[in-house]
């Protein structure tokens, strides 16, 4: 075990962290990021719409009228209808600012790009299919292409230079002006040439080429147990998994989810919409307490354990768990670079994404429907991922009993390790 911690250390973690603070991968994440806010206000906006309480629905349909579900269509316009663009502006931005140019000429330009590539309707409106999550591959890519070209011709000559005393704003837009122009002209003719030779939007030669076998693979069994495997395995190793992971994972999960709001909003039951692996998947039913299901651990210390330090860190760690907080636990137990606490860490979260998926596919507890702040606490998360569902706290609650009953021998174990570690200390001091 030791020689495989000393490789790992040596040449898994440079390549892994070189990966992490990669530029367009963080500028991806970032982006992700910045909009979470809008997408979670989104999400909640449809659950509210749709939340299949009786009493509820009276109520609101009593005070606010017939039309009151209007509201949440509009938030949902706001939101997940434009998802595309958001991302779009967002990476955009984060990418310029990484390269200290003006960030928000580089957004602008993506926007106005990717507008260009979007098909319109037959009234020529552009057509809301392909701004929202579907069209999210596309606008990942045309926000790093459109930010680099930016880049190279906003450190040009082509560039208009204004005179001292100008100010800072004016200068900005008669700097982005040529290299805006040139760029929108190129996509204006990319455009034109797929209308007419390809008769397709780049968006329906992306999805259907890779972004619909993606998701296809995406939703299965063993992906999702590859995605909760790598992302506990960096953890391991001090590196933040979710942050490495997630600009490879956000533009495949995230039109899962909105696919199935989008039906669930059309009055589909949340049983029937047709993805297992979201987001909220894993957020609710895998990463309860944070990645490690780590909030079973700090259960299990209070059963079982009774070392001063283990104790100390489970009440610590206890408040922050509730919400998904686990730093504390991770580095104070600790977790990372913790052999014996090695397997459990791995496994726990392998398991509890086949029980979570066996249940969701088998009927028992429906697929998830909403998206919800990460911060929101175990069994409140399962109510509302699943369109107000009592069975989705229930399996939260069978998958905790599991967490803890496999953390449990492990957590003894190293328990006696530190005991007798402390023992020997104490007889070399004598």
């Amino acid at each position: 075990m030791s020689k495989v911690m000393g490789f790992m250390e040596s040449k898994f973690m440079p390549i892994a962290g070189r990966i992490g603070s990669q530029r367009h991968l963080v500028a991806i994440r970032d982006g992700f990021v910045s909009i979470m806010p809008l997408i979670i206000v989104g999400s909640l906006a449809v659950l509210l719409n749709n939340l299949p309480i009786e009493a509820f629905q009276n109520f609101m349909v009593s005070v606010f009228g017939e039309n009151w579900k209007s509201v949440g269509g509009n938030m949902w316009n706001g939101s997940f209808a434009i998802l595309g663009l958001l991302v779009a502006a967002s990476i955009s931005y984060h990418l310029a600012k990484s390269y200290n140019i003006d960030g928000l000429s580089a957004a602008l330009v993506s926007i106005a790009s990717l507008i260009i590539l979007t098909p319109v309707t037959e009234d020529w409106g552009i057509s809301y299919a392909w701004t929202g999550a579907q069209g999210i591959f596309v606008a990942v890519i045309t926000s790093l292409l459109v930010t680099e070209l930016f880049k190279v011709l906003i450190r040009s000559k082509f560039t208009i230079s204004m005179p001292d005393g100008v100010p800072e704003g004016v200068v900005k837009s008669f700097k982005a002006l040529i290299p805006a122009t040139i760029i929108l002209i190129l996509v204006g003719l990319i455009q034109a040439l797929l209308t007419s030779f390809a008769e397709k939007s780049i968006f329906e030669i992306v999805f259907t080429v890779v972004q619909e076998p993606l998701q296809a693979v995406s939703n299965s069994l063993p992906s999702a147990i590859v995605v909760a495997f790598l992302n506990h395995f960096l953890w391991f190793f001090g590196l933040h998994g979710t942050n490495i992971l997630g600009p490879i994972i956000e533009p495949i999960y995230l039109p899962l989810i909105e696919k199935n709001q989008q039906l669930f909003a059309d009055g589909m039951s949340a049983f029937d919409v047709p993805y297992i692996v979201t987001k909220p998947f894993f957020d609710a039913y895998v990463y309860m307490g944070g990645s490690g299901t780590t909030i079973a651990l700090i259960i299990a210390i209070f059963l079982v354990v009774k070392t001063k330090h283990y104790r100390t860190v489970g009440k610590l760690s206890a408040a922050p768990g509730v919400f998904n907080i686990n730093e504390p636990v991770i580095f104070g137990l600790p977790i990372v670079l913790n052999p014996l606490m090695f397997i459990p860490f791995l496994l726990v979260p392998v398991v509890l994404t086949v029980t979570s998926y066996l249940a969701l596919s088998l009927g028992i507890v429906p697929k998830t429907v909403a998206i919800v702040p990460w911060t929101t606490p175990p069994i409140i998360s399962g109510y509302l991922v699943t369109g107000g569902s009592w069975s989705g706290i229930v399996l939260q609650l069978v998958n905790l009993t599991i967490a803890t009953l496999m953390y449990i021998p492990f957590l003894l174990a190293s328990e006696r390790a530190q005991l007798k570690k402390t023992t020997e200390t104490s007889d070399k001091i004598a």
